[in-house]
């Protein structure tokens, strides 16, 4: 049998840092981002239905049954998925993080959903108008909205999400800011002891939604972090 050369070694193959490659062994399971997906659309859907309230001769009652319908459908959503977490033997990520995401996508869908329904109740948009921090605090809420319903198909890849985490943080602020200044007007003696009891709870909820949406924001900073 010939020998092998002296000066010729098998070698191992070179790996660095820079070329390994990362194996995960969680599944692609596709039918959790698209609940994701849709849960954040119903959002959108939301706060384009808040916006209607502003606009002159709106029929409110119909914007209320139509917010409570939308309410629903995320309520089927979140159903939806809890199911399919239970059902499922390995996730795509953390079930306490599934869990975490969908029921904070749904507490904000609640949260716009109680917005349209006292405004309806307490007969606040029979008003001359709404405040105008009000109306700055539903425009907060439709850009947190549509920022997040573009970000969630991003979130099956765990990339190009930094901006929109930065982005909803940015938002809460300018909403914490419109929602002081709501509370100034709404004590400045401008309206009456009963509306201003009545346009506190709208305010406290419009704050709340804006919140939620930095809670969303913040699982999903976390869960990008724990699988990256």
């Amino acid at each position: 049998m010939p020998s092998i050369p002296r000066d010729i070694h098998p070698r191992p193959p070179e790996c660095s840092e820079d070329h390994a490659v990362k194996f995960s062994f969680r599944p692609v399971e596709g039918a959790f981002y698209e609940l994701f997906t849709r849960a954040a659309a119903n959002l959108v859907k939301g706060t384009a239905l808040l916006n209607e309230l502003a606009l002159p001769g709106v029929d409110v009652q119909s914007v209320s049954d139509r917010l409570t319908d939308v309410e629903h459908d995320s309520d089927q959503i979140t159903h939806e998925l809890y199911k399919k977490i239970n059902s499922t033997f390995i996730t795509p990520f953390d079930r306490e993080d599934i869990y975490s995401l969908g029921s904070q996508l749904d507490d904000v869908m609640d949260h716009l959903e109680a917005v349209g329904n006292l405004l309806y109740l307490y007969g606040l948009t029979e008003l001359p108008s709404l405040p105008r921090e009000m109306h700055e605090l539903v425009t907060v809420l439709d850009q947190q909205a549509k920022i997040t319903a573009d970000a969630m198909p991003r979130l099956s890849s765990m990339k190009n999400l930094e901006e929109y985490w930065i982005e909803i943080n940015r938002l809460e602020n300018d909403g914490d800011r419109a929602y002081r200044m709501l509370l100034v007007r709404l004590f400045s003696g401008e309206y009456d002891a009963l509306t201003v009891l009545k346009m506190k709870e709208v305010a406290d909820e419009l704050e709340a939604a804006c919140d939620a949406f930095e809670h969303v924001a913040n699982t999903i900073e976390t869960i990008t972090v724990k699988e990256s």
